[in-house]
């Protein structure tokens, strides 16, 4: 179709069957918009990504038409499809395995919740969101998946009422303690169709769901471990941001979380999980044991780190416990240091060995069990809830007052990188925002420039930050 001028009235031609229920004839659709910007925009956006309603493409172009007319017998009709575009729109997400239903709702109607875990620091199951909504009515369906780099939810309740009130009592709480918590809005989808019952969907009410092809469905055994290890469902709702604490209870529940997320690769319910990293695909010619504790120490505590004598393209890190490891390989395998992309798994090893004593290992070994520079050595610290996967941009902190925005630039510049961007906190200069070009940039600008020492007893504090300036 080809149209000669452009007005808020955008036509949806759609090469399927399903419109055909609402508009009998040529299976097209007329929607109009509030303003011609917003169609504009709207098409402007689905001219490079196709949007699909039932697996089936739709096409969207300007129409000639200047206003849309409709009669009493259609409206119900127009209604319809109305509801089903926007749930296009606000659900434009490719979730494997699993499809969404396109009906849609005003929020505060809906039986379904929008899940987003910040500060992620312990793995969170389908199992553990399970038992937590639970306490607030029955759960019917959950799907998870992730996005934008956000390990995120939907979980539908029988009734919206349910849905209101886990809404109201847990938005903004934490799981674990400090850490993992719980960004709740409602979904403008009504009903979820999950297709198979694994560990990142469940259909609470349809137990003979395949697990699906090439998804392991969870273990019971450890759906049981991990039940048995955490008594969510005896503690008051009041109690839900410490009762998962992995500071207060046995490190087993946390293990069994992260066994459960499929990332342990070990047999069973460890009490602690594999605390040691094998990092591979080094660059031999720049690693250092020091960079490796600096890069890691953002997602844990180091304690060891030995390069590997006869391959020095490989190295061994000793976490503070299997929690960090599986935090640190998450977030670092696949990144670029040193222009190289580092490959991290688990290692056999469960410690790092110290070289004997009198024996010159060339510095490739190092103890940082008494560092003072440990993020996570005191219960509750702040740092926990800021973890995040690395970016381009930088959290700055611990700037003293004398130091300004062309010197950090510099600083940062210095590093071989490009400065983007930099803005200082509004209310706290000791902080700012700095954006490298890159990820890599900003990953070489922390390993050399954390810990920098600014002056006036002032060592300066850079951390990964979620935010774009």
């Amino acid at each position: 179709m080809v149209t000669t001028t452009r007005n808020s009235k955008v036509k949806i031609k759609w090469m399927g069957l399903l419109l055909a229920f609402f508009i009998s004839g040529n299976y097209q659709a007329f929607l109009e918009l509030a303003t011609e910007e917003a169609a504009i925009t709207m098409v402007n956006y689905y001219s490079a990504v196709t949007p699909h309603l039932r697996n089936q493409p739709i096409y969207i172009q300007y129409s000639n038409h200047k206003e849309l007319k409709t009669d009493n017998t259609l409206n119900q009709r127009a209604q319809a499809v109305l509801q089903a575009v926007t749930a296009v729109q606000t659900t434009n997400t490719s979730i494997s395995g699993t499809t969404v239903s396109e009906s849609a709702v005003t929020p505060a109607q809906s039986p379904v919740l929008r899940i987003i875990i910040d500060n992620m620091y312990y793995p969170v199951t389908l199992d553990v969101l399970h038992q937590i909504f639970s306490k607030f009515g029955a759960v019917l369906k959950i799907i998870t998946f992730t996005k934008n780099n956000q390990f995120q939810a939907l979980l539908q309740y029988g009734d919206p009422v349910n849905a209101q009130q886990a809404k109201l009592a847990l938005d903004g709480q934490n799981i674990y303690n400090a850490c993992c918590t719980l960004r709740i809005d409602f979904s403008k989808l009504v009903n979820l169709n999950v297709k198979y019952n694994n560990d990142k969907s469940r259909d609470y009410t349809r137990p003979d769901l395949p697990s699906g092809d090439g998804q392991p469905a969870l273990d019971p055994a450890i759906a049981a471990a991990f039940a048995k290890e955490t008594s969510l469902l005896g503690l008051p709702v009041a109690a839900v941001p410490g009762a998962l604490s992995p500071l207060g209870i046995p490190n087993a529940a946390a293990a069994a979380a992260a066994a459960a997320a499929g990332r342990v690769g070990m047999p069973g319910v460890s009490a602690g999980g594999n605390t040691v990293l094998l990092v591979s695909n080094l660059n031999e010619e720049m690693v250092t044991p020091q960079s490796l504790f600096t890069l890691f120490g953002v997602y844990g505590d180091v304690q060891r780190v030995k390069i590997l004598y006869n391959k020095k393209d490989s190295a061994l890190i000793q976490m503070a416990d299997g929690n960090q490891s599986q935090l640190a390989m998450s977030h670092l395998n696949g990144q670029k240091m040193y222009g190289k992309i580092i490959r991290v798994t688990l290692s056999k090893h469960q410690t790092v060995q110290l070289p004997r004593e009198g024996l010159d290992d060339q510095g490739l070994t190092k103890d940082f069990g008494n560092s003072p520079l440990h993020r996570f050595k005191k219960p509750g610290s702040k740092n926990f809830q800021n973890i995040f996967p690395p970016s381009a941009t930088l959290h700055l902190s611990n700037i003293p007052p004398s130091v300004s925005e062309d010197d950090l630039r510099t600083l940062f510049a210095n590093t071989g990188g490009t400065v983007k961007a930099f803005k200082f906190f509004q209310r706290d200069h000791k902080m700012a925002l700095l954006q490298m070009s890159t990820v890599e940039e900003a990953i070489q600008a922390l390993i050399d420039l954390h810990n920098y020492n600014l002056g006036e007893n002032h060592h300066l504090r850079v951390s990964f930050s979620k935010s774009t300036i």
